[in-house]
């Protein structure tokens, strides 16, 4: 019986959009393969679930105020609180970077994103508030217009994020 023996080499480098890249091959007696893997800011991984979950909660506002079948209100408040659950996660570690990094501070397009994430924490939370009273009041019309705004918002932080991590590599180390 032989023993497969083999091989990893792992290499990181910066890439073309600032992200690092980790490349790791492996190479053993059936061939080898290569797997690239992108170090992304964590922040960046944590602020697409709230994004997903306020555009939910406004979809569920819609679907509720046209039937008015309870169960979409329902579906709409589990969907801001999960919202608000990891939107505080992705606010905590953009204030744990925004404060730990000068060099980071200077950018306006950082200042935005940041009284952006703080805005929807707020709103959203007003959004729950208003969500708990019962049957039509939850939603219309003002729960539907706090969802509408959130979502709105979420969006353009989220692309504003996007636009710092990719374009400008905001929030990338060099390591």
């Amino acid at each position: 019986m032989n023993a497969i023996t083999s091989k990893a080499e792992t290499r990181t480098s910066t890439g073309r959009d600032g992200l690092s890249l980790i490349k790791v091959e492996m190479t053993n007696l059936a061939g080898s393969s290569t797997v690239w893997m992108v170090k992304a800011p964590i922040h960046s991984m944590l602020v697409s679930f709230p994004v997903v979950c306020f555009i939910g909660a406004m979809v569920t506002d819609l679907t509720y105020w046209s039937s008015a079948e309870i169960m979409w209100a329902d579906f709409s408040i589990w969907l801001i609180t999960a919202g608000l659950v990891f939107s505080g996660f992705a606010t905590l570690v953009s204030l744990i970077r925004f404060v730990g990094d000068r060099t980071f501070r200077t950018r306006t397009a950082v200042w935005l994103h940041l009284f952006g994430d703080l805005l929807i924490l707020v709103l959203a939370l007003w959004n729950a508030f208003v969500h708990s009273r019962d049957a039509w009041t939850s939603v219309v019309p003002t729960g539907l217009a706090l969802s509408a705004m959130v979502a709105v918002i979420a969006l353009f932080t989220g692309w504003l994020g996007l636009a710092l991590i990719y374009l400008q590599s905001a929030g990338v180390s060099e390591r």
